[in-house]
C-alpha cells in the first residue's frame, strides 16, 4: 500500500498550484464583492489543458483518472479559491461523465471538445424544488414530438446557469403513473441552453457569490433526439454512475478549503502577539489547530482511498460517501477553528477567513446531506434495515 503521490502527480499538483498563484486572496475577495464570474481562472485552466484531465485523450482530454481530478480541484481550493474557484470547474470535471460512459462516438465527438477547450460552459440540470433528493419524483416532462422532445418544468439549485451554453438536464420522458419502479422512465439530455425557452433566476446566496445558483423555468424547450444520451428511461441509471465522482471531488475541495482557512490560521498564530507572546504558543489556541489538521488529514486519506477504488474499476460508493462526510465535517471546523483563532479579525472580511466558513456549509448540504450518507452507511455497510 502506496500512500506517496506519483512524480507525475506531484507535478500536476505544482503545476496547478502554479497557475492558481495568480489568483490570491484579493483577488476571490473582489469576486465575492462583485460576483463576477472568474472568467479568467476558467480560461487559464482551459488554456493549459486541466478542464479535460479525466475526458478520453480522443477528444482532446488527459484521460487521466479520478485521483489526478480530485488532486486538482484540492488544490485549486487550497490556493484560498475554496468553493469559488472550484465551482467555477467542477461541473467540467464530473459533470458530463455519462456522455463519456453512455453517449455514443458522435455525441462525444461533438459535445466534449468544446467543453475540454472552454469554449462551452455547462450546468447540471437536475434538482428541483418539490423533489429535493428523491430525484425519481422529477416532475419536469420531456414528451416526444417527432424528432425533438418538448420540455416543460422547473429545476433549482442549478450553478452556472448564469453563465452556461449547455446544459446537462433530467426529464420525466414517461409519467409515474406508467412505469412499474420510479427509477425508471427518466431520460437524460445534453442540449443547448436556450434562454428564449429557459428562464434563469439567479438566487442570492450566502457564499460563492461569484458562481452563481438559479432557478430554472422551462417552457417549451425542444431538444432534439440527437442530444439524449442513451436510451430513453436510462436516465436515472446514467445518473448514478456520475454520483461518485461528484462526491470524491466535492469532498477533495473541502479538504483544500479547511487547508485554506488553517493556514490563514496558522500563520496569525504564530504572528500576533498577546501579552508579549505570541498567541500560538498557548495550548488553548494550538490545540483546536492541531486537532483540525489531523481531521483533515484523516480525511483527505478516504477522499484518495474512494478516488483510488475508482480508478481501479472497484466498488466505491461507501467509500466516496464517507469521504464526501468526513471532507465536509473537516473542512467546516477547520474554517470555524481559524475565524476563533483571529477573533474579531476573524469576523473581518479582509482577512478572508469568515468567506471560506460561509463556502464549507456547501460540501456539508451539497450533493447530499450528511444525514442521508449515514442513512446510506447505515443499510449499505452495517445491513440495517431501509429508513427512508
Amino acid at each position: 500500500m502506496d500512500f506517496q503521490f506519483s512524480t507525475d502527480q506531484i507535478a500536476l499538483r505544482d503545476a496547478v498550484q502554479q497557475l492558481c498563484a495568480r489568483y490570491p486572496d484579493e483577488y476571490w475577495l473582489a469576486r465575492d464583492r462583485d460576483g463576477a464570474f472568474p472568467h479568467d481562472l476558467h480560461r487559464d485552466l482551459a488554456r493549459d489543458g486541466w478542464l479535460g484531465i479525466a475526458m478520453p485523450e480522443a477528444y482532446g482530454g488527459s484521460g487521466l483518472g479520478m485521483t489526478e481530478a480530485a488532486l486538482m480541484m484540492q488544490t485549486i481550493s487550497a490556493s484560498g479559491a475554496g468553493m469559488s474557484g472550484a465551482s467555477a470547474v467542477h461541473m467540467n470535471i464530473f459533470g458530463l461523465n455519462p456522455v463519456v460512459v453512455f453517449g455514443d462516438d458522435a455525441q462525444r465527438a461533438r459535445w466534449l471538445p468544446a467543453l475540454i477547450s472552454g469554449k462551452h460552459k455547462a450546468c447540471f440540470a437536475v434538482t428541483e424544488p418539490d423533489a429535493g433528493l428523491d430525484t425519481t419524483r422529477l416532475s419536469t416532462r420531456a414528451v416526444r414530438d417527432g424528432d425533438h422532445y418538448v420540455v416543460h418544468g422547473r429545476k433549482i439549485w442549478i450553478s452556472t446557469a448564469q453563465v452556461a451554453d449547455k446544459m446537462l438536464l433530467l426529464a420525466r420522458t414517461t409519467p409515474l403513473a406508467d412505469v412499474s419502479k420510479p427509477t425508471q422512465g427518466l431520460s437524460l439530455f445534453y442540449t443547448d441552453l436556450d434562454r428564449a425557452r429557459v428562464e434563469v433566476r439567479e438566487i442570492e446566496k450566502m457564499g460563492r457569490k461569484c458562481v452563481d445558483s438559479n432557478m430554472l423555468f422551462i417552457d417549451g424547450l425542444r431538444i432534439p433526439v440527437a442530444d439524449r444520451i442513451g436510451e430513453e428511461g436510462r436516465g436515472f441509471e446514467y445518473i448514478l454512475h456520475g454520483l461518485n465522482p461528484e462526491r470524491i471531488l466535492i469532498a477533495a475541495e473541502a479538504v483544500g478549503l479547511g487547508r485554506a482557512a488553517l493556514d490563514h490560521a496558522v500563520r496569525y498564530a504564530g504572528e500576533r502577539q498577546v501579552f508579549g507572546r505570541p498567541i500560538g504558543q498557548n495550548q488553548g489556541v494550538q490545540h483546536p489547530l492541531a486537532q483540525a489538521w489531523m481531521q483533515l488529514e484523516a480525511a483527505d486519506l478516504m477522499v484518495f482511498k474512494a478516488s483510488s477504488l475508482y480508478d481501479a474499476g472497484e466498488p466505491c460508493g461507501p467509500f466516496a460517501n464517507t469521504a464526501k462526510y468526513l471532507a465536509a465535517e473537516a473542512g467546516h471546523n477547520a474554517c470555524q477553528t481559524a475565524i476563533m483563532t483571529l477573533g474579531g479579525m476573524g469576523y473581518a472580511k479582509e482577512y478572508h477567513v469568515e468567506r471560506l466558513l460561509r463556502e464549507s456549509y456547501i460540501p456539508r448540504i451539497a450533493p447530499v446531506s450528511p444525514q442521508l450518507i449515514m442513512c446510506f452507511i447505515a443499510e449499505k455497510v452495517l445491513g440495517l434495515p431501509r429508513s427512508y
